[in-house]
Formats: structure tokens, sequence, C-alpha cells
């Protein structure tokens, strides 16, 4: 990796026009992530399908016009921020499904993770993909670019196969249940709920007494004691 020293060196000797077309594609870059930090905020604020374009055009400092240049449609913008969102946890997925540990180990850090993700500083993520999950839901057609969102997705969905995939060899879960099946329906629901209180924790709800995280505390010491033998 190059380091900021590096890559200042490497510009310098670069002929002028590489130069200049290395400028400009960092230029661009930044302008794609300033559209797609202001869409997020937009988004979460005014809600996905009230927000315009020129609201985030206005929330990005920047014009209209260069908002419809690298996003000629708002449904093109709103697949690129959630796309990045699920993206940047690839990471966090492989280094479960990489690291040490059981089956059922591995299963307990995903219901952590997902746990984690009803915290504050990740509530903003999670309302946005919940509030775009909606969102999609109610479209009558399929969003332009959905493809490269579920191509993200399924990259994670792989990590998971990987590690159902060790608890038919390593004997951590339960040799009477359909694994793969078992731990896909427990990992979906777990993280489907997970994902809802965390979009509910500000909402006043007389009913719920208990707190989210504790609620989901409860449920993966249920799960993971009907998974072991």
């Amino acid at each position: 990796m190059l380091s900021i020293q590096d890559g200042e060196r490497e510009t310098m000797t670069m002929d002028p026009k590489s130069r200049w077309e290395k400028e400009r594609q960092e230029g661009k870059n930044q302008r794609i992530q300033a559209i797609l930090e202001a869409a997020k905020s937009v988004f979460l604020q005014k809600g996905i399908e009230k927000a315009t374009m020129q609201d985030i055009a206005r929330e990005a400092h920047i014009g209209i016009a260069t908002v419809f240049r690298h996003f000629p449609k708002k449904d093109k913008l709103i697949v690129a921020v959630v796309t990045q969102m699920v993206e940047s946890q690839i990471p966090v997925f492989e280094a479960i499904a990489d690291g040490e540990g059981s089956c059922i180990q591995k299963v307990e850090q995903l219901l952590d993770l997902f746990i984690s993700y009803t915290q504050e500083e990740h509530s903003f993520n999670t309302k946005l993909l919940e509030a775009f999950e909606s969102y999609q839901s109610l479209m009558p057609e399929p969003l332009e670019d959905i493809g490269v969102y579920e191509e993200v997705s399924h990259k994670i969905i792989m990590f998971y196969s990987r590690i159902f995939e060790e608890g038919r060899r390593d004997g951590s879960i339960r040799p009477d249940l359909p694994v793969h099946e078992t731990l896909s329906t427990i990992s979906n629901n777990f993280g489907t709920y997970a994902k809802k209180l965390s979009a509910q924790r500000n909402v006043l709800l007389p009913h719920m007494e208990t707190e989210p995280e504790q609620q989901l505390l409860i449920l993966k010491q249920i799960f993971l004691q009907y998974l072991r033998p």
C-alpha cells in the first residue's frame, strides 16, 4: 500500500498527461463520495421517497448538474449508497469466517455482530438499510443497478455458507438438525429482528419493557442452546 509520500512521489514522476488523468480521477472520486455521504444524510432526514436530487446537491454543496452527471437517476444513487454500506461490512464477515473456532462459536460471533448494530453508533446505517428494504419492496420494478447491490450481498452470503458448512463437519451443531437450513433461518431472523429493534430504539414503545440489546441477548442464548448437541 502506498504511503502519502509515496503517492505524491509517484504523481511527481508521471508525465503531465498521466498526472492530469490521475488528479482528474481523484477529484471525480471525491465528488462521488461527497454525493454519497450527502445522500445518506438526506435519505435519513427526509426519507428515501421524499428526498430529492436538489436536496442532495444542496447537502453536498455542489450543483445539481454534477449530481446528475454521476447519478442520472435517483434510484441509481439509492442503490450506490446502500451498496457502499454493505460493502464496508465484508471485512467483518470475512474475519469471522476465516477466524479460529468452531461453527457454533462463529455463529455466536455473527449474532453478537447483529446485536452491536443496535448500538447508537450503528443506528444511522441500520435505519437506512431498513428504509431501503421497505422502499425497494414497494417498487413495481427492480431498482436500476440492483444487481450491483445483490452481487455485494452475495459475497457476505458466501461467508455465511462457509461457516455453516463447517457445522456439518466439526460436531458443534446438533447432528439431527438440517445444518444449513437451520443456521440460515436463525441468522436471517435474528438479523431482521436486530434491525427492527435498532430502527425503533428512539421510538416510544410502551409495551417494550426490556431494552433491545437485552432482548437480543436472551434470544441469542435460546438459539445457541437449541443448536448445541
